[in-house]
């Protein structure tokens, strides 16, 4: 039977589980009703082993094929935590969590990859062993490089790692990818302004922090427009600003300025990282305050191997009749952690017309489930076929 034709058979199913998940989220690594019912699965599907509370709250499942002669082990990576978000889709699925929502898909790479070990399961129809990887704390927490860390691909001998995500905008079911660089790397900043502080009325006798400030700001725009080379990316976005006054006829003694920088070249994250600093500590002095930076470095710029981002593609277009190149994502994506343990490939499975991600109208599409599925299944029997 095709691939393709087992999962939309499965679908039903695979759409209940996805739904169970969307109503449940859970936040970073506070994964314990969905990491339970994703090992209860697995042993289900009579996966050959199971191993629960790598990276905390992660859990691995181990299948393995009818055979093994080409000695080959290939990881396989969805993520399943949710966003602090206030959902508004009116669902009748909608998340019975305040505060918390699936606005990812993270619930949709879940049940995408539990239906492909469903499949991989009952069919062994490889010659390897296939590694499924169901990670807590992808958004922002790192729960990948807490995976990492805990010896995941040493402790069950991973040799390629491959992941997913959906792409609203993407025709439902399509697929985009591309070789190297693909996802930027995320840093943070906060930077502590301090000055004089006074009545609103007599700024002669203030040292103005919010003057001080507001000139970091727009001087940290410099960095991408006047500092890098313009053939490459880098994004410095300030995202807050906030004072110790609320009042109307009080300038605050000290601001605090927070943001983040995306790149997608280590010399880049190097060079941004030291113009923030400097920039906001001069700027600073010559107003005659002072500035205080903590900048800290996240997730590091994702980076698809490039044989097995050919594979990737060429699967995909099996599965769906075309792959396409996709753009630079200046997003962040701790699947990147995972990627400069081994090779591997990360691609984008189109989501349809629906909100963007991160967005409290957003949904997954339920139809993209039976492309999210074979591409995965078929990863494991075209990399590693029957002998």
């Amino acid at each position: 039977m095709p691939v393709k034709n087992r999962f939309a058979e499965l679908l039903p199913e695979i759409t209940e589980w996805r739904r169970d998940l969307h109503e449940n989220p859970e936040i970073l690594f506070e994964t314990h009703r969905t990491s339970a019912m994703v090992a209860d699965k697995l042993a289900e599907f009579g996966c050959d082993e199971i191993v629960t509370g790598l990276g905390r709250t992660g859990v691995v499942g181990v299948i393995k094929g009818k055979t093994n002669s080409s000695g080959r082990t290939i990881g396989l990576r969805a993520d399943m935590d949710a966003l602090p978000i206030h959902e508004a889709t009116g669902l009748e699925y909608a998340s019975k969590t305040d505060g918390a929502m699936h606005a990812c898909g993270h619930d949709g790479h879940t049940a995408m990859l539990l239906g492909a070990a469903k499949y991989l399961a009952e069919t062994r129809n490889f010659d390897g062993t296939c590694v499924v990887i169901f990670q807590p704390a992808e958004e922002g927490g790192g729960g990948g490089k807490e995976m990492c860390d805990d010896g995941m691909m040493e402790r069950f001998g991973i040799q390629e790692v491959y992941g997913m995500h959906n792409w609203p905008g993407k025709p439902v079911g399509s697929f985009a990818i591309r070789p190297g660089a693909f996802f930027a790397a995320a840093d943070q900043f906060e930077i502590e302004v301090e000055g004089k502080g006074g009545h609103a009325a007599k700024p002669q006798e203030t040292v103005d922090t919010t003057v001080m400030a507001s000139h970091i700001v727009l001087a940290l725009q410099t960095i991408a427009s006047r500092n890098v080379d313009p053939v490459k990316q880098c994004v410095v976005s300030v995202t807050s600003f906030e004072t110790d006054s609320k009042a109307h006829n009080v300038i605050p003694q000290r601001v605090t300025l927070r943001g983040t920088v995306r790149t997608l070249d280590a010399e880049v994250q190097d060079l941004a990282e030291k113009r923030l600093i400097e920039i906001a500590e001069a700027t600073a002095k010559v107003f005659g305050g002072e500035a205080r930076v903590d900048y800290q470095r996240g997730y590091p710029v994702m980076v698809n191997s490039e044989e097995q981002t050919e594979f990737a593609a060429e699967v995909a277009a099996k599965v769906s009749g075309e792959c396409e190149e996709a753009p630079l994502v200046m997003g962040g994506e701790d699947f990147a952690f995972m990627l400069n343990e081994r090779p591997g490939a990360y691609i984008l499975v189109g989501n349809g017309d629906t909100a963007s991600v991160h967005h409290p109208e957003y949904n997954f599409s339920d139809d993209a489930i039976p492309a999210g599925c074979s591409w995965w299944a078929e990863i494991v029997e075209q990399r590693m076929p029957a002998a």
